[in-house]
Protein backbone atom coordinates (compact mmCIF):
# COMPACT_ATOMS: atom_id res chain seq x y z
CA UNK A 1 0.00 0.00 0.00
CA UNK A 2 1.19 3.78 -0.77
CA UNK A 3 -0.20 6.37 1.76
CA UNK A 4 -0.21 9.96 0.50
CA UNK A 5 -0.87 13.12 1.93
CA UNK A 6 -2.55 15.56 -0.76
CA UNK A 7 -4.24 18.55 -1.40
CA UNK A 8 -6.95 19.28 -3.96
CA UNK A 9 -7.79 23.08 -5.12
CA UNK A 10 -8.52 25.30 -1.69
CA UNK A 11 -9.00 22.04 0.23
CA UNK A 12 -6.43 21.12 3.50
CA UNK A 13 -4.77 18.28 3.16
CA UNK A 14 -6.30 15.09 3.17
CA UNK A 15 -4.55 11.04 3.31
CA UNK A 16 -5.18 8.67 0.82
CA UNK A 17 -4.60 4.99 -0.65
CA UNK A 18 -1.99 5.60 -4.41
CA UNK A 19 -2.96 3.07 -7.31
CA UNK A 20 -0.60 3.04 -9.58
CA UNK A 21 -0.97 1.59 -13.38
CA UNK A 22 1.37 -0.94 -12.24
CA UNK A 23 -0.59 -2.57 -10.24
CA UNK A 24 -3.11 -3.54 -12.64
CA UNK A 25 -5.63 -2.41 -10.75
CA UNK A 26 -9.48 -1.02 -11.46
CA UNK A 27 -8.16 2.62 -10.58
CA UNK A 28 -4.96 3.39 -12.13
CA UNK A 29 -3.34 6.56 -10.96
CA UNK A 30 -5.75 7.13 -8.58
CA UNK A 31 -5.66 8.18 -4.77
CA UNK A 32 -8.57 6.80 -2.92
CA UNK A 33 -9.25 9.22 0.40
CA UNK A 34 -8.99 8.17 4.20
CA UNK A 35 -10.89 9.50 7.12
CA UNK A 36 -7.92 11.04 8.69
CA UNK A 37 -4.26 10.28 9.26
CA UNK A 38 -3.20 6.46 9.53
CA UNK A 39 -0.04 7.00 11.76
CA UNK A 40 -2.80 8.73 14.40
CA UNK A 41 -5.46 6.02 14.31
CA UNK A 42 -7.64 3.91 12.71
CA UNK A 43 -9.08 5.34 9.15
CA UNK A 44 -11.87 4.32 6.65
CA UNK A 45 -12.27 4.98 3.07
CA UNK A 46 -14.55 7.82 2.41
CA UNK A 47 -15.15 6.56 -1.43
CA UNK A 48 -14.11 10.01 -2.75
CA UNK A 49 -11.51 9.24 -5.17
CA UNK A 50 -9.05 11.16 -7.33
CA UNK A 51 -6.60 11.29 -10.39
CA UNK A 52 -3.30 11.46 -9.22
CA UNK A 53 -2.69 14.11 -11.40
CA UNK A 54 -5.69 16.53 -10.75
CA UNK A 55 -4.15 16.44 -6.91
CA UNK A 56 -1.11 18.33 -4.95
CA UNK A 57 1.14 15.45 -3.40
CA UNK A 58 2.70 17.17 0.02
CA UNK A 59 4.96 15.57 2.28
CA UNK A 60 3.72 12.23 3.09
CA UNK A 61 4.38 13.00 6.62
CA UNK A 62 4.78 16.28 8.89
CA UNK A 63 6.63 13.98 11.40
CA UNK A 64 4.95 14.84 15.37
CA UNK A 65 8.66 15.61 17.15
CA UNK A 66 11.24 14.97 14.93
CA UNK A 67 13.85 13.41 12.17
CA UNK A 68 16.77 11.98 12.83
CA UNK A 69 18.93 11.33 10.48
CA UNK A 70 22.46 9.12 10.48
CA UNK A 71 25.66 10.33 9.04
CA UNK A 72 28.10 8.56 6.97
CA UNK A 73 26.62 5.38 7.03
CA UNK A 74 27.42 4.12 3.92
CA UNK A 75 31.32 3.72 3.60
CA UNK A 76 32.00 5.09 0.05
CA UNK A 77 30.39 7.93 1.02
CA UNK A 78 32.60 8.79 4.52
CA UNK A 79 35.73 7.95 2.57
CA UNK A 80 34.64 10.58 -0.75
CA UNK A 81 34.46 13.86 2.03
CA UNK A 82 37.88 12.42 3.80
CA UNK A 83 35.78 11.43 7.30
CA UNK A 84 36.35 7.81 8.98
CA UNK A 85 33.61 5.17 9.33
CA UNK A 86 32.47 6.71 12.93
CA UNK A 87 32.42 3.63 16.10
CA UNK A 88 29.03 4.04 16.22
CA UNK A 89 26.16 5.52 14.47
CA UNK A 90 26.35 9.56 13.93
CA UNK A 91 23.26 11.59 14.83
CA UNK A 92 21.83 14.27 14.62
CA UNK A 93 18.37 15.98 14.41
CA UNK A 94 16.20 18.20 11.91
CA UNK A 95 12.87 19.94 12.96
CA UNK A 96 9.95 19.20 11.11
CA UNK A 97 10.00 22.99 9.96
CA UNK A 98 12.72 21.35 7.51
CA UNK A 99 10.22 19.26 5.76
CA UNK A 100 8.94 19.90 2.20
CA UNK A 101 7.17 17.85 -0.23
CA UNK A 102 7.38 16.74 -3.98
CA UNK A 103 8.00 19.45 -6.53
CA UNK A 104 8.51 22.47 -3.69
CA UNK A 105 11.55 24.50 -3.62
CA UNK A 106 15.02 24.09 -2.00
CA UNK A 107 15.63 27.71 -0.64
CA UNK A 108 18.82 28.08 1.27
CA UNK A 109 19.57 30.95 3.74
CA UNK A 110 21.45 33.44 2.46
CA UNK A 111 24.82 32.57 4.79
CA UNK A 112 25.65 29.41 2.56
CA UNK A 113 26.53 29.18 -1.57
CA UNK A 114 27.76 24.83 -1.72
CA UNK A 115 24.28 23.42 -1.35
CA UNK A 116 24.23 19.54 -1.61
CA UNK A 117 22.04 16.96 -1.90
CA UNK A 118 21.77 13.30 -0.55
CA UNK A 119 19.66 10.76 -1.43
CA UNK A 120 18.52 8.67 1.16
CA UNK A 121 15.84 5.92 2.51
CA UNK A 122 13.63 7.20 5.39
CA UNK A 123 11.91 5.00 7.84
CA UNK A 124 8.59 6.04 9.09
CA UNK A 125 7.73 5.53 12.65
CA UNK A 126 4.19 3.95 13.03
CA UNK A 127 4.33 3.43 16.83
CA UNK A 128 5.58 5.00 20.22
CA UNK A 129 9.07 2.67 21.39
CA UNK A 130 12.22 3.12 23.25
CA UNK A 131 14.72 0.26 23.62
CA UNK A 132 13.15 -1.74 20.71
CA UNK A 133 15.97 -4.58 20.18
CA UNK A 134 17.33 -5.56 16.63
CA UNK A 135 14.82 -8.40 16.44
CA UNK A 136 11.42 -6.41 16.70
CA UNK A 137 12.64 -3.26 15.02
CA UNK A 138 9.93 -4.33 11.65
CA UNK A 139 7.11 -4.14 14.55
CA UNK A 140 7.45 -0.36 14.94
CA UNK A 141 7.82 0.55 11.28
CA UNK A 142 4.71 1.87 9.76
CA UNK A 143 6.61 2.30 6.16
CA UNK A 144 9.53 3.56 4.12
CA UNK A 145 9.22 7.18 1.73
CA UNK A 146 12.37 9.14 -0.23
CA UNK A 147 13.99 11.39 1.30
CA UNK A 148 16.84 14.23 0.09
CA UNK A 149 19.09 15.41 3.07
CA UNK A 150 20.02 18.40 2.13
CA UNK A 151 23.32 19.75 3.26
CA UNK A 152 25.15 22.90 3.60
CA UNK A 153 28.66 22.02 2.94
CA UNK A 154 30.52 24.91 3.36
CA UNK A 155 28.71 25.43 6.86
CA UNK A 156 28.74 21.83 8.17
CA UNK A 157 32.79 21.61 8.43
CA UNK A 158 33.07 25.66 10.32
CA UNK A 159 30.08 24.92 12.52
CA UNK A 160 31.43 21.63 13.87
CA UNK A 161 27.84 20.29 14.63
CA UNK A 162 25.24 20.22 12.19
CA UNK A 163 22.15 22.32 13.14
CA UNK A 164 22.43 25.30 10.46
CA UNK A 165 23.60 22.51 7.80
CA UNK A 166 21.42 20.15 7.89
CA UNK A 167 18.42 21.92 9.64
CA UNK A 168 17.34 24.59 7.96
CA UNK A 169 13.96 25.04 6.26
CA UNK A 170 13.49 23.09 3.02
CA UNK A 171 16.27 20.99 4.33
CA UNK A 172 14.24 17.56 4.49
CA UNK A 173 12.39 16.85 1.13
CA UNK A 174 10.08 14.21 1.61
CA UNK A 175 7.50 11.83 -0.59
CA UNK A 176 6.35 10.98 -2.83
CA UNK A 177 4.32 8.81 -0.72
CA UNK A 178 4.71 5.90 2.28
CA UNK A 179 5.20 2.70 1.06
CA UNK A 180 3.94 0.42 3.78
CA UNK A 181 4.15 -3.04 1.99
CA UNK A 182 7.94 -3.16 2.01
CA UNK A 183 9.09 -6.02 4.23
CA UNK A 184 11.98 -5.13 6.25
CA UNK A 185 14.06 -7.48 4.11
CA UNK A 186 12.79 -6.07 0.94
CA UNK A 187 13.85 -2.69 2.38
CA UNK A 188 17.30 -3.39 3.10
CA UNK A 189 18.13 -4.41 -0.63
CA UNK A 190 16.60 -1.27 -2.70
CA UNK A 191 18.85 1.05 -5.06
CA UNK A 192 18.82 4.39 -4.30
CA UNK A 193 19.36 6.70 -7.47
CA UNK A 194 20.02 10.12 -7.44
CA UNK A 195 20.01 12.81 -10.94
CA UNK A 196 21.20 16.19 -11.47
CA UNK A 197 19.65 18.07 -14.29
CA UNK A 198 19.03 14.84 -15.43
CA UNK A 199 22.49 13.17 -15.29
CA UNK A 200 22.88 10.42 -12.45
CA UNK A 201 25.11 11.48 -9.60
CA UNK A 202 24.46 8.76 -7.31
CA UNK A 203 23.37 4.73 -7.50
CA UNK A 204 23.85 2.56 -4.97
CA UNK A 205 21.85 0.03 -2.49
CA UNK A 206 20.13 0.25 0.77
CA UNK A 207 22.32 -3.01 1.35
CA UNK A 208 25.74 -1.50 1.82
CA UNK A 209 24.42 0.33 4.84
CA UNK A 210 27.23 0.05 7.43
CA UNK A 211 24.46 -0.01 10.54
CA UNK A 212 21.11 -1.75 8.50
CA UNK A 213 18.17 -0.23 9.35
CA UNK A 214 17.08 -2.70 12.68
CA UNK A 215 20.32 -1.73 13.91
CA UNK A 216 20.05 2.40 13.57
CA UNK A 217 16.43 1.85 15.26
CA UNK A 218 17.86 -0.34 18.19
CA UNK A 219 20.41 2.09 18.54
CA UNK A 220 18.39 5.53 18.41
CA UNK A 221 15.73 4.27 20.53
CA UNK A 222 18.61 3.46 22.79
CA UNK A 223 18.63 7.17 23.84
CA UNK A 224 15.22 8.59 22.76
CA UNK A 225 11.65 8.09 22.71
CA UNK A 226 10.16 7.62 18.91
CA UNK A 227 7.01 8.78 18.06
CA UNK A 228 4.02 7.68 15.28
CA UNK A 229 5.42 9.85 12.29
CA UNK A 230 8.91 10.44 13.16
CA UNK A 231 11.31 9.70 10.44
CA UNK A 232 14.95 8.38 10.43
CA UNK A 233 16.99 9.03 7.43
CA UNK A 234 19.58 6.19 7.03
CA UNK A 235 22.24 7.64 5.22
CA UNK A 236 23.30 8.17 1.75
CA UNK A 237 25.38 6.50 -0.60
CA UNK A 238 28.38 7.55 -3.11
CA UNK A 239 28.52 10.66 -5.16
CA UNK A 240 26.88 13.78 -3.25
CA UNK A 241 27.74 16.51 -4.74
CA UNK A 242 26.59 20.68 -5.21
CA UNK A 243 23.66 21.51 -6.90
CA UNK A 244 23.41 24.97 -8.22
CA UNK A 245 20.60 27.50 -8.51
CA UNK A 246 17.58 26.33 -10.95
CA UNK A 247 18.85 22.72 -11.40
CA UNK A 248 16.33 20.46 -10.43
CA UNK A 249 17.11 17.08 -8.29
CA UNK A 250 15.61 13.76 -8.22
CA UNK A 251 15.76 11.05 -6.00
CA UNK A 252 14.31 7.57 -7.09
CA UNK A 253 13.87 4.25 -4.73
CA UNK A 254 13.53 1.34 -6.33
CA UNK A 255 10.33 -0.25 -4.82
CA UNK A 256 8.75 3.34 -3.55
CA UNK A 257 8.78 6.47 -6.35
CA UNK A 258 10.94 9.14 -7.21
CA UNK A 259 11.06 12.38 -5.13
CA UNK A 260 11.83 15.70 -7.46
CA UNK A 261 12.74 19.37 -6.21
CA UNK A 262 14.52 22.34 -7.37
CA UNK A 263 16.81 24.67 -5.93
CA UNK A 264 16.43 28.32 -6.22
CA UNK A 265 18.14 31.63 -5.09
CA UNK A 266 17.71 32.87 -1.91
CA UNK A 267 16.50 35.72 -3.78
CA UNK A 268 12.91 34.38 -3.73
CA UNK A 269 12.47 33.14 -0.13
CA UNK A 270 9.56 35.08 -0.24
CA UNK A 271 7.96 32.50 -2.29
CA UNK A 272 8.11 29.27 -0.14
CA UNK A 273 5.56 31.01 2.20
CA UNK A 274 2.93 30.30 -0.07
CA UNK A 275 3.00 26.58 0.03
CA UNK A 276 1.55 26.55 3.19
CA UNK A 277 2.46 22.94 4.06
CA UNK A 278 4.62 23.49 6.95
CA UNK A 279 2.38 25.62 8.78
CA UNK A 280 -0.42 22.69 8.91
Amino acid sequence: MRIARYSTAGQDPEFGVVELAEDGGAHPDSVSTLTGDPLAGPVQYTGARHRLSDVRLLAPVIPRSKIVGVGRNFAAHAAELGNEVPATPLCFYKPNTAVIGPDEIIVPPAASSFISYEGELAVVIGRICKDVPVDRAEEVIFGYTVANDITLRDLQEPDKQWSRAKGFDTSCPLGPWIATHLTLAEASDLMITTTVAGEQRQHGSTALMIRPIAELIAYITSFTTLLPGDVILTGTPAGVGRLEPGQEVAVTIDGIGTLTNTLVPTSVTDTISTSGDNAK
